[in-house]
């Protein structure tokens, strides 16, 4: 049943997404909140199809007042999909080539983000840094995956140093986010099963730590929440 319920959800989710492209296309036309409007009706599409496999979500944690950073756990296509309008359509850290990408891509270009070319190297760290200041004087927030890919429930992957970069640039707050979506919606696995994924809005992390407190302070946040969040205990064992 699980694997038939997937097939059904991709099914969907690709021609959901394929036709809101389309669809969407004379919208480009107007101005980026027009587009950020389209984009949280994509994505609650999308998380209404979800209900096809039985995942459903709940977030705690206290919301922040004004612009923050959200440093999100990464472990699942989930959250790039949801926390986008669950957080308020804070602009996202991006790999660069998005943008390149057929149809999606144009959408990506008008909306605030701020796009990454990892292969640049000094460069992309700067523009890292440039693009911080440009959406923090919006004022908006940012978010951004520290860990840079999914990772899996149970597995250990480096923290990077572009979380950083943007914290001490943009001069905001970074609230941190642990979360439990891998456990439903595996990184690398086609069935997704169901139960209910939760996030957890982390008490945030002020401005003016040096690199060496705020990593430690960022990594200790997220992974000790996440590990407690539930099933996540069993995970690591298997992990």
């Amino acid at each position: 049943m699980a694997l038939i319920r997937s097939i059904v959800f991709n099914i969907l989710f690709y021609g959901a997404t394929a036709v809101m492209s389309i669809i969407g296309l004379p919208l480009l036309l107007l101005p980026g909140r027009v587009i950020e409007i389209y984009a949280h009706c994509w994505a609650v599409v999308l998380v209404v199809l979800l209900r096809v496999v039985g995942i459903r979500h709940r977030i705690i944690g206290p919301r922040p007042k004004g612009p923050v950073i959200y440093a999100a756990k990464h472990q699942s296509a989930w959250e790039t999909i949801t926390l986008y309008p669950a957080l308020g359509s804070p602009a996202p850290v991006m790999k660069r080539s998005l943008v390149f990408y057929p149809l999606i891509g144009l959408y990506f270009l008008k909306v605030p983000s701020v796009p990454i070319d990892r292969s640049a190297g000094v460069q992309a760290l700067r523009s890292l840094k440039d693009n911080a200041i440009r959406i923090a004087a919006m004022p908006r927030s940012i978010l951004i995956f520290p860990q840079g890919t999914r990772v899996a429930p149970g597995r250990e992957h480096p923290y990077h140093a572009g979380t950083y970069a943007i914290y001490a640039a943009s001069g905001l707050p970074v609230v941190p986010v642990a979360l439990n979506s891998g456990l439903f919606w595996g990184r690398e696995n086609f069935v997704k099963k169901p139960g209910e994924i939760t996030v957890e809005l982390l008490p945030p992390i002020p401005p003016g730590l040096d690199r060496k407190a705020f990593m430690k302070q960022l990594e200790d946040s997220i992974e000790n929440a996440t590990n407690a969040l539930p099933g996540m205990a069993e995970a690591s064992k298997k992990g």
